[in-house]
C-alpha cells in the first residue's frame, strides 16, 4: 500500500506519502493564495524524497473541506486527475478530521479553521478519531458560549482568541495526519466520503443578478 494524501482546503498546501504503517515523506507550505502553484511541486518533492514514482501510488486521499471554494477545488481536481490516470481509488476525508487526528486529544474538543468573512468552519469531537456531528460555519462570537471550556484546535482558535481562549495545536492541516487516519480506516474497512467538495455556503464569486445582456447590432 502507498497512499498519496493531498489537502488544499485551508491555507496549508500539504502532501504526504504513507506506506500503510507510517508517513514516508511529507511537504507543507502555508500560502492561502498559491494553492494551484504549490501543489504539484509539493507532490514532486515528496515522491523524490521517498525515491518513488507516481505510478507506485495505490490509493489517493484528499481533504474535501469544508474550505474556501477556489483553494479547495485545487486539491480535489488534482486528486481526481491522478486517480483517473493511475486507475486507483480516490478517498475523501473531512479536512477537520485530519486536524483532529493530528491533535491526539483524547477528550472532547473542537476543531475550527478560517472560513473568512470573520467566520470559522468548526466541528465537535469526542476524541481525536471521533467527530460528534456535522461541520458548521458560524461567527466565533455566536458559538463562544456554547463551546466554552473546550480546547479548540486549528487556525480559527489562533485568529479569534477572545472567542476561543483554550487554543491548542496544530494550527495548520497535515496531509501526514490525513494519510495516517485514512490508513487506519482502510485497514478497518471503514467508509470514506466521496471525493467531492464539502461546501457549507455559496462561493464568493457569483454571476451578477439582472445583468444587462449586450447583443451586436
Amino acid at each position: 500500500m502507498l497512499l498519496l494524501a493531498v489537502d488544499t482546503a485551508t491555507p496549508a498546501v500539504t502532501v504526504a506519502l504513507h506506506d500503510g504503517t507510517s508517513v514516508v515523506a511529507e511537504a507543507r507550505q502555508v500560502d492561502a493564495r498559491r494553492h494551484g502553484e504549490l501543489l504539484l511541486p509539493a507532490v514532486d518533492r515528496v515522491l523524490a524524497e521517498a525515491g518513488l514514482a507516481l505510478d507506485a501510488v495505490t490509493d489517493l486521499v484528499v481533504g474535501v473541506g469544508p474550505g474556501p471554494y477556489t483553494g479547495l477545488r485545487v486539491g480535489l481536481v488534482t486528486a481526481a486527475t491522478f486517480g483517473s490516470v493511475l486507475g486507483v481509488p480516490v478517498h475523501g476525508l473531512c479536512t477537520l478530521d485530519g486536524l483532529a487526528y493530528a491533535s491526539g486529544i483524547e477528550g472532547p474538543f473542537v476543531v475550527a479553521t478560517d472560513a473568512r468573512r470573520k467566520e470559522v468552519y468548526w466541528a465537535r469531537y469526542d476524541d481525536f478519531r471521533t467527530r460528534a456531528g456535522e461541520p458548521s460555519v458560524d461567527r466565533p462570537g455566536d458559538i463562544a458560549e456554547e463551546l466554552s471550556g473546550l480546547p479548540v484546535v486549528g487556525q480559527g482558535a489562533v485568529l479569534y482568541p477572545e472567542a476561543f481562549p483554550e487554543a491548542r495545536g496544530p494550527e495548520h492541516q497535515s496531509a501526514g495526519a490525513l494519510a495516517a487516519l485514512a490508513a487506519e480506516k482502510l485497514a478497518a474497512g471503514s467508509e470514506f466520503l466521496p471525493p467531492t467538495p464539502l461546501y457549507l455556503r455559496r462561493p464568493d464569486a457569483q454571476v451578477p443578478k439582472n445583468y444587462k445582456v449586450v447583443t451586436p447590432k
